[in-house]
């Protein structure tokens, strides 16, 4: 739709890492805010914050790059190039979980408590993160005809009705974030939030999949309907672990 955000002088500022960018900074924003009303050292959660982004767009673009080696085993420059979008919410998730065992140990931090406040982090950058891919074209939905569909373009700039995926993700964090501010101080444990809101999303994001644009001759059923499907269930036995107790 608009890959190209603007130009300003020599200086071309792309929309997927604009969004992407601003909705982290507004993420850690919110965040910190969360920090402050949970209790919780804000300047230890803040570096802790942005040390976890570093891993977390690692992870991202690992995973991304795994799902889709059958294109990027031909082009393994264009592994680096963030610019067409390509990050996995789940490989970003997963490898800041594990590198925030030590970290948040260092950081003499709780480790429920530290993931509910940055579920504030994670949806709101969420959110900026879709709008960038609407921007852009990837995550494109599939063609369809009808009242559901809207005319988008995919990231090859291929213009058809298509069910608008980025803007329904984008929509669920949305939701997701409300409801987070009203059920957070409602919950007995820590990280109750955070599971609450990943068993939430796995399972929106399981439904969404089909949604999206697929290559032609593939299966309906995907990685992310794997991954989807694995957090959700672990969601839902951690809770009822935790809840009992």
């Amino acid at each position: 739709m608009r890959p190209v955000l603007f130009c300003w002088r020599n200086v071309t500022v792309r929309s997927y890492p604009a969004m992407l960018y601003l909705g982290l900074v507004l993420g850690v924003g919110a965040g910190n805010i969360a920090a402050h009303v949970a209790g919780i050292p804000p300047l230890r959660a803040y570096i802790a914050t942005l040390l976890l982004i570093v891993s977390a767009l690692a992870g991202a673009r690992l995973l991304f790059v795994a799902t889709h080696w059958d294109v990027y085993r031909h082009n393994l420059r264009g592994i680096r190039n963030r610019r067409e979008g390509g990050l996995s919410m789940y490989g970003g998730l997963l490898l800041a979980l594990l590198v925030s065992v030590p970290l948040l140990r260092i950081a003499k931090l709780n480790f429920g408590a530290f993931w509910d406040v940055v579920s504030f982090t994670i949806l709101v950058g969420m959110i900026f993160a879709r709008v960038g891919c609407l921007l852009n074209g990837c995550c494109s939905g599939r063609r369809v005809r009808g009242r559901f569909g809207v005319l988008l373009p995919d990231a090859s700039g291929v213009w058809e009705r298509r069910l608008p995926s980025q803007m329904l993700e984008a929509l669920v964090a949305g939701l997701l974030l409300a409801g987070a501010s009203v059920v957070w101080r409602l919950l007995p444990f820590p990280g109750a939030l955070f599971l609450l809101m990943t068993l939430a999303y796995s399972g929106a994001r399981f439904a969404m999949e089909f949604a999206r644009e697929r290559p032609a001759g593939s299966s309906r059923l995907r990685e992310s309907h794997a991954i989807s499907a694995v957090s959700f269930i672990s969601c839902v036995c951690l809770l009822m672990l935790y809840w009992r107790q």
